[in-house]
């Protein structure tokens, strides 16, 4: 029997596709829905099915063979055809963010398990990689160790031996080896001063596309600090943090500033963050939304109800567990309520945590810590009981490794995971997947905020009107709650005369 054609995207993957209406994918994924018998367009505008209930095809003959019927509302026969470049662009991507934050965070990284997480297999992830990057996954996985080494010889006074480490290679030796395969020269040419003092604060310079609304950005992390762990001070942001897995911590501090002028942001880190300065800077990124490209956003968002504020970016965060707690406990409160129950948190259960600056005295709390906490105690601090179930059954997923909180994980399982967890609903998730998964779809309907700024009557409006914005829907929130802060903001009194 003639096998059926493979789509660019398999299993949780190409759901993801289908769930955003990914007008990229038209013509090279269908999806059979064994509850109908009907086979779709990813941009159908019917109600999404169920995972469970989907079969995905690279072609519309094999959704036939395999006994679909075509939808008669999307009309699968005016799909586009396939080009002679066509690849498949989003999966090769996701497989390269994971590879880029392996690397950076250190971590031990098998191909496999890349393509197992994505939901291909092996074999197809290392063709479409190779298809829409160039180079194969082994290639693009060398380039960022040696890149990663590049930038921690270059911004930090670590030994070599502990740069070799750090980004992921076995040996010293094999670590001259492939920078003098690679760049030709020994890693040592790239020291700024073989006499700088190793306990200088190590430095990170991160630029942007334009446009960037740094003030915006800033002023978002300013209205949620995190007493003991974030502070704000004039346009410098600062907090405390934590990377590494157990047995290899590291706890430190780090401050960061707008150069609007360079187009940059700065951060400077605390000596004991050098060794991870990688994941520091991929973390940032994250924070800031530095990998957008504004001009493909902008052009879906220009049928808002209003004008569109020009780089106006998705907040992300540096700690996925923690901005998850902080979400949970942001449940029908509000921001500074929220701010002000996570600060207790941090006093009762973080730990503490020695800087420069005042007012930055603690670390988050760990998953293992929260988790073995009693609840008893955490209810004192005037977290409801619904709440400390909550955040307690998130803790123990995340140290047992069942929900793991990163952009470089898969969206939809992750969802999926969060939702069978006590007292995480729709808005928790949306948010989450905003925050911590960094999914440029997110919509959390239920938002007061967001039916505020629409003018909705019900979550059912709201995504009615932002059926429009997919698949860039996240930063269409960003632009609403934008509008609720310019409305509340005060105006300056005007001259008698020009009053209408």
């Amino acid at each position: 029997m003639e096998r059926p054609s493979p789509p660019p995207l398999e299993g949780d993957a190409a759901y993801r596709a289908l769930q955003g209406r990914d007008a990229r994918f038209d013509g090279r994924l269908f999806v059979g829905v064994t509850s109908t018998g009907i086979y779709c367009r990813p941009v159908c505008r019917v109600r999404l099915p169920k995972r469970e209930n989907c079969r995905f095809f690279g072609n519309a003959p094999s959704a036939e063979r395999a006994g679909f019927r075509p939808c008669l509302r999307c009309r699968p026969e005016l799909a586009p055809g396939l080009s002679a470049t066509d690849s498949s662009q989003v999966l090769a991507q996701a497989g390269a963010r994971m590879i880029e934050h392996a690397v950076a965070d250190g971590e031990e990284l098998a191909l496999p398990d890349v393509a197992r997480r994505l939901g291909v297999t092996d074999r197809h992830f290392r063709r479409v990689f190779q298809t829409a990057h160039g180079v194969s996954p082994m290639d693009w996985l060398a380039t960022q160790r040696l890149l990663l080494a590049k930038r921690l010889l270059t911004d930090t006074d670590l030994p070599v031996t502990q740069v070799a480490g750090a980004s992921g290679f076995s040996s010293l030796r094999r670590f001259n080896a492939a920078f003098a395969e690679r760049y030709r020269l020994a890693p040592t040419a790239l020291r700024r001063d073989a006499g700088a003092h190793s306990q200088e604060p190590a430095s990170l310079r991160l630029p942007w596309r334009p446009p960037y609304d740094a003030q915006a950005m800033l002023a978002f992390l300013s209205a949620r600090p995190l007493p003991g762990v974030e502070a704000v001070e004039g346009d410098t942001w600062r907090r405390t943090l934590r990377l590494g897995t157990r047995g290899h911590v590291h706890t430190g501090w780090l401050a960061l500033r707008f150069d609007i002028e360079r187009g940059e942001a700065r951060a400077t880190l605390s000596p004991s963050l050098a060794p991870v300065l990688g994941g520091v800077a991929e973390r940032l990124r994250h924070l800031l939304d530095l990998n957008a490209d504004p001009e493909l956003i902008a052009q879906r968002l220009a049928s808002l109800p209003f004008p569109a504020r020009a780089g106006l970016r998705q907040p992300g965060c540096v700690d996925g567990f923690e901005t998850t707690v902080r979400i949970i406990l942001g449940q029908q409160v509000t921001v500074a309520a929220a701010c002000t129950l996570a600060g207790r948190l941090v006093a009762r259960f973080g730990a503490p945590c020695a800087t420069p600056f005042a007012g930055l005295t603690h670390m988050f709390p760990t998953p293992e810590v929260l988790a073995g906490a009693d609840p008893a105690s955490i209810g004192t601090l005037g977290i409801v009981r619904s709440r400390v179930g909550a955040i307690q059954a998130l803790a123990r997923a995340v140290a047992e490794g069942r929900v793991r909180l990163s952009p470089a994980e898969p969206v939809q399982p992750t969802l999926d995971a969060l939702r069978e967890l006590p007292g995480i609903g729709a808005w928790t998730t949306e948010l989450v997947a905003l925050r911590v998964l960094a999914w440029p779809d997110a919509f959390p309907a239920s938002d007061i905020g967001v039916l505020r700024a629409l003018g909705a009557a019900s979550p059912a409006a709201a995504l009615g009107q932002a059926e429009a914005w997919r698949p860039w829907r996240s930063y269409a929130v960003m632009q609403l709650w934008h509008t609720l802060l310019e409305a509340e903001r005060p105006r300056p009194s005007q001259p008698e005369e020009t009053l209408a």
